[in-house]
């Protein structure tokens, strides 16, 4: 009895893995685009931003951060280039941590709401699942056959 529902559990689950797997890279592809977007049309806010930070060649960062927020936002969005696209978006947000959110970097083990609460996690951990499962079959790299596992 225990092993039928646990196989139906998992067809079930199988099921609704590509469905969930669109529903967050549509979401968090858009999250990210408009974010890069808001960074590059204010750059001078951004640049700024940078500096204080102590991020070297802040104007050049802030470019670089903000277009591949944009473009892999985009890619994520449509499923295309998916695992280059979060690992690249992983990269951003790791930095994004190191620099803007040290504080909630440090207490990651002693206070992880304050990590868990950090402007960065949301989009590092869409990230992290996209990169780790794929874009799933409703994606423009299952039609393209780029992604195997999808």
């Amino acid at each position: 009895m225990f092993s039928k529902l646990r196989a139906l559990l998992a067809t079930i689950g199988g099921f609704l893995r590509s469905p969930l797997l669109l529903v967050i890279r549509l979401y968090w592809g858009w999250q990210f685009f408009l974010a890069g977007k808001g960074k590059l049309q204010h750059l001078d806010k951004t640049t700024a931003f940078f500096s204080d930070l102590g991020i070297v060649m802040p104007k050049l960062n802030a470019i670089l951060a903000s277009s591949v927020e944009c473009a892999c936002g985009l890619l994520l969005l449509a499923g295309l280039f998916t695992r280059f696209a979060a690992l690249a978006l992983i990269g951003v947000m790791c930095v994004a941590f190191a620099t803007a959110e040290k504080a909630a970097l440090h207490a990651i083990f002693t206070d992880p709401d304050k990590f868990l609460g950090a402007t960065p996690f949301p989009f590092l951990f869409a990230a992290v699942i996209a990169f780790a499962f794929g874009p799933g079959k409703l994606s423009l790299d299952a039609l393209t056959g780029e992604d195997r596992k999808a």
